[in-house]
């Protein structure tokens, strides 16, 4: 067998500029983004930390209160007790009333804070996490993850039921298959798409292409009802609804 030493070494450098041109440009650039939403995350857990302890300040605090109400409500009844008996059972009445009103009203209080404060800690961390993600993805080049993508599409259509297939194959030239990618494609990508959709579908369709830089990165297919989503936007949302509490 022949080795072409010249071509292996020419291969070698570009392998090496490569790897030296991500390092510097790509991985670089990342890495620093993540140090600095780790930080941002780690300030998060800081504040949640002090507000919890503020929670636990505050039902020190409210444990205290009842104690002096309970103190208080003794000293009524020790009172109480050296007056009439008609009077005793009237004051211990609305005593007894006046402490559960009071003994209520500072535990729905507590209660609707520590809800509140507990609603705040999870909306701002679902938010951080969605925008580390958002960010990290928008970074990368929107050509990186054609391939990938095409794939997942052809692997959306065909898990898609028979009926819906037919449906989106039946497109026709007055209302054509609506595909919107998130770049503009090159004439070689566009055709790979095209000829991917027909493949799954089982046959040639009129279709449109557009372009819809919301994606972030992907596809989106659109006939008559039926939207098929294959794109980061859409992966993002989901991960949002399933962040939220």
């Amino acid at each position: 067998m022949h080795i072409d030493w010249w071509t292996l070494a020419l291969q070698t450098v570009n392998v090496l500029v490569l790897i030296w041109i991500l390092s510097r440009f790509f991985f670089q650039p990342v890495a620093a983004l993540v140090a600095k939403r780790r930080a941002e995350a780690a300030r998060l857990i800081a504040d949640a930390d002090a507000a919890r302890k503020e929670g636990e300040a505050l039902r020190a605090q409210a444990a205290r209160a009842r104690a002096d109400i309970d103190a208080a409500r003794d000293r009524l009844i020790a009172e109480a007790r050296e007056a009439a008996e008609a009077e005793k059972a009237s004051v211990l009445a609305e005593s007894s009333r006046a402490l559960d009103e009071q003994r209520r009203t500072a535990e729905i209080a507590i209660a609707n804070e520590h809800a509140a404060m507990q609603r705040k800690v999870l909306d701002r961390a679902s938010e951080l996490s969605v925008d580390i993600a958002r960010r990290l993805l928008e970074r990368l080049p929107a050509a990186a993850g054609f391939s990938a993508f095409l794939d997942s599409l052809a692997a959306e259509l065909a898990r898609l039921p028979a009926e819906t297939r037919r449906s989106l194959a039946a497109s026709n030239a007055e209302h054509p298959l609506e595909v919107s990618a998130a770049a503009t494609l090159s004439e070689a990508e566009a055709n790979r798409l095209r000829e991917t959709i027909c493949a799954a579908l089982g046959g040639a369709m009129p279709m449109r292409l557009s372009c819809n830089p919301a994606l972030i990165a992907g596809f989106e297919l659109r006939s008559g009802g039926v939207v098929v989503r294959n794109n980061w936007q859409t992966d993002l949302a989901t991960i949002q609804r399933e962040l939220d509490p």
